[in-house]
């Protein structure tokens, strides 16, 4: 099956994968072997997010849940249920309190990390919202959509500050620079962009991916695919392997 989300632990010897097997799946890294099987999704769990302390892992999905997990048991601790739609993207904030989903209600969502209660909702994109990434401080955070744009909320308001457009496609993926000056956005147009985020000003585009094609396999290109077309086969790995 395939493979939508993979993350580093924070002491870099293990890794959390998340795969449309409904499970997630904790690895050694140096070694490649499987310590653990997480189980509890009753459909593809789409992405993962690991707290900073390393005892705790975050995942969302197709089954409309967020489920909260104690790493070194595999023992589901809460289900998130309120207000939720499917879930394309998951990201704990830097303080460890706060977790962030991309919903395909079209919003963004402010969760409490102990309480599992929703504590914002950030509305302004047309479309799905596929990525979340935090600013290093906490105190923002950016949003990558199908709408074809990228954009700029402050958390303790849930106020959009900007919104950056400039790519012809839905966004898949954003990420900060590590000192929050900058941010990178990818999308189903072939192109990265690198964003000066105080301005909203593109610096860069950075060409060279090839067509679409490469990026959902099976999906007619000559029509727009669904929200889990786009998830089912826009991710990951298709051999259902971490290589």
């Amino acid at each position: 099956m395939s493979i939508y989300s993979v993350v580093w632990g924070p002491n870099g010897r293990l890794a959390l994968s998340a795969s449309g097997d409904t499970a997630l799946r904790l690895w050694d890294v140096p070694s490649g072997k499987c310590l653990r099987i997480f189980e509890g999704h009753t459909d593809a769990v789409k992405s993962v997010s690991w707290s900073l302390d390393g005892r705790r892992a975050i995942s969302g999905g197709f089954d409309n849940t967020l489920r909260l997990w104690d790493v070194s048991s595999g023992k589901c601790l809460r289900v998130f249920e309120e207000y939720i739609t499917a879930i394309y993207s998951v990201a704990w904030g830097p303080d460890g309190c706060y977790i962030l989903s991309g919903n395909s209600d079209k919003t963004l969502r402010l969760w409490g990390a102990s309480s599992g209660k929703c504590l914002r909702t950030f509305e302004g994109h047309g479309s799905w919202v596929l990525s979340v990434s935090w600013n290093p401080d906490g105190r923002c955070v950016l949003s990558g959509s199908w709408d074809e744009t990228l954009r700029l909320w402050e958390v303790s308001s849930g106020k959009c500050l900007r919104s950056f457009q400039g790519h012809t496609n839905g966004m898949s993926s954003v990420a900060w620079s590590p000192d929050g000056r900058f941010a990178l956005s990818g999308s189903w147009d072939c192109t990265l962009r690198l964003w000066e985020v105080s301005s909203g000003k593109c610096l860069r585009i950075f060409e060279g991916h090839t067509t679409m094609s490469n990026h959902y396999r099976g999906v007619p290109m000559a029509a727009t695919p669904s929200p889990q077309a786009v998830a089912r086969y826009g991710f990951g790995s298709w051999t259902g392997s971490l290589n």
